[in-house]
């Protein structure tokens, strides 16, 4: 037998097993690296979380509103809180309120 067929058969012999193993090795970089693999789903793990905790602070928001609006509703609004409020936004007065002046002697601005 010669050197350049033994080299052969053994080359021919060890193809199989390298085509696997890099086979193999792709889907193990896959799994850890690629796309779908472990670090970005670590990486989901961290938006799910700063989602969640964006969601809760949205929800305290909206509970926050929801009471201030519900003051506003037919059936709990007082008039006259309601009345001074749109006043003291407005900038008016009703003819019947007294009014007190500052004096000239402060700037105010």
């Amino acid at each position: 037998m010669s050197l350049v067929q033994s080299v052969k058969r053994k080359a021919r012999a060890a193809v199989p097993p390298v085509v696997f193993l890099l086979l193999v090795a792709y889907f193990l970089w896959q799994a850890t690296q690629g796309e779908h693999g472990l670090r970005e789903y670590a990486q989901r793990q961290q938006d799910l979380i700063a989602a969640q905790a964006e969601l809760g602070r949205a929800n305290a928001e909206l509970a926050s509103w929801e009471r201030r609006v519900s003051s506003l509703r037919d059936d709990h609004i007082d008039a006259d809180a309601l009345d001074e409020r749109a006043r003291a936004m407005l900038n008016l007065a009703d003819p019947n309120d007294v009014i007190v002046l500052y004096g000239t002697g402060k700037k105010l601005f």
